[in-house]
């Protein structure tokens, strides 16, 4: 008769296995791993180990007594944030702009890798590069000021142009309206060229063959682009966009504190929750709720994150994050 195994031993034997292939690997590459071991430090260090002070959140927060001996008080630092008479606007301009931010930065990507890869001068390909990444190296504070220079009233190069063709001049800073708009475009302009060499570099891991054979079949570079380039694209654009996702309830303070600043006349459009949070912050100093308000922040984009990687497992398996 045969022996059979039990069911410990075999389960025994498998973590056997495991470790000792795991110890083969590590030997195997350990210079490989050696390498990998700064960037995992620096992850762990400012990822992992900061995700203790979540409960901040649940204390009323005193700097002396530390976390340790800080009292805690449940929930009531969200009813700061969750019951505030502007939290529906906050919210909104959050998920509005971050929505306009990622579909139209997305879209000018894209665009702008389909453009680069059907160049053929190299120099000139080097030079437009250059040109539409070079403004991702500029801080926001330095983009405030030429902005300024722009969006003045009195001087401003925008009014200048809008008074030779016959117009009144705009208060712009006024007007919080045309923000939406300004900003987008601001965003496009600072980000959407270096945002494209994540797509350059998949358009330019495409088999040229396919290209080849199409072009055999008459195929022009405009049915190149559209029935090869782009579909061949998208695992690469739904990936990035699965990624913005869980930072769609994060607002740009960077980009938005700088420009607009404690310009009151322009909350009602661009007043999202990291800037109402900062000055809320700094007016009273209750570093508590301001980590309530991140932890929620965090909460929401992870269910985001995990409900459009399972729309996106329905209609398209292949390009899921898991």
């Amino acid at each position: 008769m045969e022996k059979t195994i039990p069911i410990k031993n075999l389960s025994k034997s498998m973590t056997i296995k495991k470790k000792s292939s795991f110890i083969q690997e590590i030997r195997k590459n350990h210079l490989l791993y050696l390498l990998t071991l700064p960037a995992i430090l620096l992850i762990f260090v400012f990822a992992y180990l900061p995700i203790f002070g979540i409960v901040i959140a649940f204390q009323d927060y005193n700097p002396i007594k530390g976390i340790f001996g800080s009292d805690f008080v449940g929930f009531k630092n969200f009813r700061f944030f969750l019951e505030s008479n502007e939290i529906f606007k906050v919210l909104f301009n959050t998920v509005f702009l971050n929505l306009l931010f990622i579909m139209c930065g997305t879209i000018v990507s894209v665009s702008i890798a389909v453009m680069f890869s059907e160049l053929k001068s190299k120099k000139f390909k080097v030079i437009t590069q250059t040109m539409v990444t070079l403004p991702n190296f500029l801080s926001w504070t330095v983009v405030a000021m030429i902005i300024s220079v722009f969006f003045t009233y009195q001087g401003g190069i925008l009014n200048k142009i809008l008074n030779t063709f016959g117009f009144e001049s705009v208060a712009f800073f006024n007007e919080a309206a045309y923000w939406p708009f300004f900003l987008v475009c601001i965003k496009i302009w600072h980000g959407a060229g270096f945002g494209s060499i994540v797509y350059l570099a998949a358009i330019s891991g495409i088999n040229p063959e396919i290209y080849e054979s199409a072009g055999m079949d008459g195929a022009s570079r405009w049915d190149k682009i559209w029935h090869i380039t782009l579909p061949l694209l998208k695992p690469t654009v739904i990936l990035l966009l699965l990624l913005a996702v869980g930072g769609i309830f994060y607002g740009d303070i960077g980009m938005i504190y700088a420009i607009v600043g404690k310009n009151a006349l322009l909350y009602p459009t661009t007043d999202v929750i990291d800037t109402y949070v900062y000055r809320a912050l700094t007016d009273l100093g209750d570093i508590s709720m301001s980590a309530a308000v991140g932890f929620f922040q965090s909460v929401v984009g992870f269910v985001l994150v995990v409900a459009a990687n399972q729309i996106t497992r329905k209609l398209s398996n292949d390009s899921a994050l898991y």
